[in-house]
């Protein structure tokens, strides 16, 4: 395996859910160089009051276990899983995609939109708005086929993930 080769890592925090968690969690990260290409984070545990934060990074193999050795000392983090090499998870992403088209590129829209399993949630007579949810490349495949039709506007949820199986982080 090489040393420097860039990786890309999905990692669950479980973490208080109080006020300053996630600028301390995202302060972690921009103060040491690291780069998120991907945040979600909403309360998952009423009981213990608990939000789970699923961070989306790159780094090499040495960066990646900083990362995760300096996430288990913030003391509002319960507990970590790097669910890139912890057995298979299942990841997705949600978005909203806005399209303006008149004519025949309405039809090709909603043919476009069938394909990929989107939803038309909003229409208007020369817009849509379409909802995609999968993985990262599919949102992406569905992005890119939109935009020559009049794409305005996008908006993406970030990855959520969960272990498969009956592993829990």
């Amino acid at each position: 395996m090489d040393a420097n080769k860039i990786h890309r890592h999905t990692i669950a925090v479980l973490v208080d859910n109080e006020f300053g968690v996630l600028a301390r969690v995202v302060g972690l990260f921009s103060g040491r160089g690291y780069n998120i290409e991907s945040l979600t984070v909403a309360k998952v545990d009423d009981m213990e009051n608990w939000s789970r934060i699923t961070i989306v990074t790159t780094g090499t193999m040495m960066v990646i276990q900083q990362i995760k050795a300096q996430l288990e000392r913030l003391v509002p983090v319960h507990k970590i899983a790097d669910l890139t090499i912890d057995g298979p998870s299942v990841e997705r992403e949600m978005a909203l995609v806005k399209v303006e088209c008149k004519g025949e590129k309405r039809v090709e829209a909603l043919r476009m939109a069938d394909i990929f399993r989107a939803r038309a949630v909003d229409t208007t007579e020369t817009s849509f708005v379409f909802e995609v949810t999968g993985v990262r490349d599919k949102v992406k495949a569905f992005v890119n086929l939109m935009e020559p039709l009049g794409r305005i506007e996008v908006c993406r949820t970030g990855v959520v993930a969960v272990r498969r199986g009956n592993k829990t982080i």
